[in-house]
């Protein structure tokens, strides 16, 4: 049935007249639209905020802007100074750890004072005679060289220099062609994650006549004489097809592949051998995919194994594997597949008959750890792995293995109880070492390169915080909370170590719980102004996230949503009955889905927190999903279901936050958007905060913060990032009595 619309009204913002002493909330006017699927009515007083173009909209925006800074006008001076006390932590002119490609070391430079990093090369010898072409920093603030003085850095993109006149900028392609002269970059200066590739000539610095637009993935052919590269339906943001640029021609680049199935997204790669593109199709659940020799750009892509639904598979490729138990070193693909548990097991296939029916098992399936990737060297394999809500690194010499890999490899050993590993920049397959990060809730995030011969990790760098920062002040422990049927639930916290624990101490508990990602325990110099302040932080691993391997996510999907809910209440109350804080000093944070978790956990026990802080809030679940015009929608029916399916309706019905407001008392909020979200879309938190309005029973704050010239990320600028940080600060510590 066609949405029917019964009501008319004028929007306003107008106060009520006997309560002009204090800022008045706008009120968004109520134009009731009636919605009937599967015989249940609905009736939304709120869909015309999804009118962009309508300046009654976003005079609308505008005004919740300005109501929430009226609020929070008191507290500006507090603002200002978490916002210094944070940036004066930073070392705001600072270097990247360089990482080696085709001889040349590549990093990246702030300088103090600018929002963006700028790009840069050098040649590790810095031998003027082989360097490339010599640039300095031009950008305001920059230091000029002396007279006479040489620099052997080749700046490559100024990311300050690309910003001017944009309130936004992300960067999305960085790659360098085969022979180290053509750079294929993309940029996006609106936040809608729409970006635009360009080729930059590195030795004249002129952009080459070439540019496409919406552009998701892209890769170099060998011999850089062919790019290829992804784009983006303009409706649906999803990836589909896929294109061929030769340089040097005109003539509109031919359509390689399309992808018309609207659950799957295309990305085009190039195996870290060099030897092959890689073209991943994948949705949710499910995945293929194909390959080409990068010599042989003009060729046909061909399918190593074809989709089969709850099948995911991905590749990479070694030219010279070799085992104990092989007789001569082979060229082969590297698979990981759920084909044998949905943990992931890694099988190997010839590259000249690389179908499923060739697969040999190179690492069984262990179900209680999941294989989440796979990175391989000429002379090592490192597997990143995750148990118990653990990462871990796995390192396989190979050439002195058995027919089964495990047995020859070892991991890095982490000390901490709770902290977080990952893969870092290895980009040449010779190297005998890899590069890795670590870091945790008290030790700043530090790089390492490990030498696979001796078996030892060597310290490039650890993240500056200044200060005088002192780990042993602080406190990290690793907690179980049980939901209700019995799962124990992964608890992430810390705090310093004067903190009361006597259940006075207010505390941030943070969650997420979908799609299979995992929230890392990550060290934040900006989180020390909450820990020096006596609040407790903690992450709640639950369910639908990916720390514990795709069955933790499956058992936070679909039908199976509210367990995510479920933990995330198990974990506050555990929380509470351990005595690290109360329900009157409990603040909870999440955003995107997270969002989701924050106004369902809100509405199911609004007794159970103080505050909330919800960033861009995936909140109008039910009427997204039925929307199949909006971009992702298709995609995600593996993740929520398809509500045209009247179970899946009533089951996204029952826990959609938008739609179970209802009248009584809940928690003070701070609910933030952006304008040019193209995630999750700004109208949603606007219907919810205009529904809430209306409904909530109780005095507390709702604040409604969008920023206009940003998208699902928030702000770009690293300065600009930090004031958004400062502000959200200001309302925690203010909810509990924290003034300075």
């Amino acid at each position: 049935m066609q949405p029917k619309s019964t009501a008319q009204s004028t929007f306003t913002t107008d106060a009520p007249a006997n309560q002009s002493a204090h800022p008045q909330p706008p009120i968004a006017a109520r134009r009731p639209v009636e919605h009937c699927l599967h015989g249940d009515l609905r009736i939304d007083d709120y869909a015309w905020l999804r009118q962009k173009e309508n300046p009654e909209v976003i005079r609308y925006l505008e005004a919740e802007n300005a109501y929430t800074q009226a609020v929070l006008r008191p507290t500006e001076a507090f603002q200002e100074e978490l916002y210094q006390e944070m940036l004066s932590r930073i070392q705001q002119t600072d270097l990247t750890v360089p990482y080696q490609l085709r001889g040349y070391s590549y990093f990246t430079k702030t300088i103090e004072g600018l929002q963006y990093p700028a790009h840069y090369r050098r040649r590790p010898d810095d031998d003027p005679s082989v360097a490339g072409p010599q640039h300095v920093y031009a950008g305001s603030g920059g230091v000029a060289p002396k007279a006479g003085a040489q620099s052997f850095e080749e700046l490559l993109l100024d990311l300050n220099v690309l910003a001017e006149g944009h309130s936004f900028l992300g960067l999305g392609a960085f790659e360098v062609s085969d022979d180290n002269r053509l750079l294929a970059y993309s940029t996006d200066t609106t936040g809608f994650r729409q970006y635009t590739l360009q080729i930059k000539d590195l030795q004249t610095g002129e952009l080459l006549p070439f540019r496409a637009e919406r552009v998701t993935s892209v890769a170099w052919a060998a011999g850089n004489g062919a790019l290829f590269y992804t784009v983006e339906d303009p409706v649906s943001k999803r990836s589909h097809r896929l294109y061929r640029h030769t340089l040097g021609t005109t003539s509109a680049d031919p359509l390689v592949y399309e992808e018309t199935d609207e659950r799957f997204r295309i990305e085009i790669e190039r195996t870290r051998s060099g030897a092959y593109l890689l073209l991943l199709a994948a949705s949710h659940t499910t995945s293929e995919v194909r390959y080409l020799s990068a010599s042989d750009p003009t060729g046909t892509f061909q399918l190593i194994s074809p989709r089969e639904d709850n099948h995911e598979y991905y590749v990479v490729h070694h030219p010279n594997f070799a085992t104990a138990s092989s007789t001569t070193p082979s060229d082969v693909f590297l698979i990981r597949t759920n084909s044998g548990g949905r943990t992931f097991r890694l099988v190997s296939a010839p590259v000249e008959v690389p179908q499923r029916s060739n697969w040999q098992v190179l690492v069984p399936n262990r179900p209680a750890v999941m294989l989440s990737a796979a990175q391989p060297f000429r002379s090592h394999l490192v597997l990143f792995e995750r148990e118990d809500g653990l990462p871990f690194l796995r390192v396989i010499p190979l050439g002195k293995a058995s027919q089964n890999l495990l047995d020859a490899s070892y991991r890095i050993e982490f000390n901490e109880p709770a902290y977080n590993a990952a893969l870092g920049m290895n980009p040449e397959f010779e190297q005998t070492h890899f590069r890795y990060s670590y870091e945790s809730f008290v030790t700043p995030r530090s790089i390492f390169d490990f030498e696979v011969s001796l078996r030892q990790s060597t310290l490039r760098k650890q993240q500056p915080v200044l200060g005088g920062y002192d780990s042993s002040r602080y406190a990290s422990e690793r907690l179980h909370a049980v939901a209700p049927d019995g799962t124990r639930i992964p608890v992430s916290i810390v705090y310093r170590n004067d903190t009361p624990r006597d259940g006075s101490a207010p505390l941030l508990l943070y969650g997420y719980g979908s799609y299979g990602i995992s929230v890392p325990v990550n060290f934040s110099s900006n989180r020390l102004s909450l820990l020096d302040r006596g609040v407790i932080y903690a992450i709640a691993h639950i369910r639908g996230g990916g720390e514990l391997g795709k069955p933790w996510h499956d058992a936070g999907r679909m039908h199976k949503k509210k367990n995510t809910f479920a933990d995330f209440i198990a974990s506050a109350e555990h929380l509470i009955a351990v005595h690290f804080t109360s329900s009157k000093k409990l603040i909870i944070e999440g955003g995107s889905a997270g969002g989701l978790l924050m106004g369902a956990v809100s509405s199911l026990r609004p007794d159970l927190f103080h505050a909330l802080i919800s960033h861009v809030p995936f909140v109008d679940v039910l009427n997204t999903m039925l929307d199949a015009s909006l971009p992702l929608t298709v995609g995600e029916y593996e993740e929520w279901g398809n509500p045209q399916i009247p179970e899946d309706y009533f089951y996204i019905k029952s826990y959609c936050p938008y739609t179970n407001l209802e009248p009584k008392a809940y928690p003070a909020m701070l609910v933030k958007t952006g304008l040019n979200d193209s995630q999750v879309m700004y109208w949603e938190p606007a219907k919810y905060v205009a529904k809430l309005r209306r409904l909530k029973t109780d005095s507390n704050p709702l604040l409604f913060k969008i920023n206009m010239g940003a998208g699902h990320g928030g702000a770009s600028g690293r300065y600009d990032y930090l004031r958004e940080i400062a502000l959200d600060y200001t309302f925690l510590l203010q909810q509990i009595g924290i003034h300075s």
